[in-house]
């Protein structure tokens, strides 16, 4: 079911301002409020704007953690288009991650395949149940994304 145009207008609003609230919390305190949202850790995503070339830094919860690797959920929260942060990196994977607003790391994204995808989507729900309400708002797979140390 597509969302109008006024829908997502609302949306880049509200996702822009808590972007921007909640990296000034971060930075503010810093980092001892705002490194979980939603019983999830977050992180600072950097991509390079693929039609600018600037830095875009985005915050985002992060599902599942193993070891030195983040499996991040483009869902745009179930809108019938995946977020800006998700074309950058699809259009350059080398990126920066800044976990729980620690160092930042230069790290590799790599988009899940279906199949991929398919077997981890259980994990991601587990760890926030929402991510289900929005895949069932929206006619798109939301694509999932594996965050991994450079090199």
């Amino acid at each position: 079911m597509p969302h109008t145009r006024r829908f997502r207008a609302a949306t880049d609003l509200y996702l822009k301002t808590t972007t921007t609230a909640h990296r000034k919390l971060l930075d503010l305190s810093g980092g001892r409020v705002g490194t979980r949202f939603k019983k999830m850790p977050t992180l600072a995503l950097t991509t390079t704007g693929r039609r600018t070339s600037l830095p875009r830094t985005v915050i985002l919860t992060v599902p599942v953690v193993e070891d030195d690797s983040y499996l991040i959920v483009a869902s745009r929260a179930g809108d019938d288009i995946s977020p800006d942060w998700f074309h950058n990196l699809c259009a350059d994977p080398a990126v920066e991650v800044s976990f729980q607003h620690g160092v930042k790391q230069p790290m590799t994204a790599r988009v899940l395949t279906p199949q991929e995808r398919d077997g981890r989507w259980p994990q991601v729900v587990a760890a926030y149940p929402g991510y289900q309400t929005y895949q069932k708002r929206t006619a798109r797979q939301i694509p999932l994304v594996l965050l991994y140390p450079r090199g």
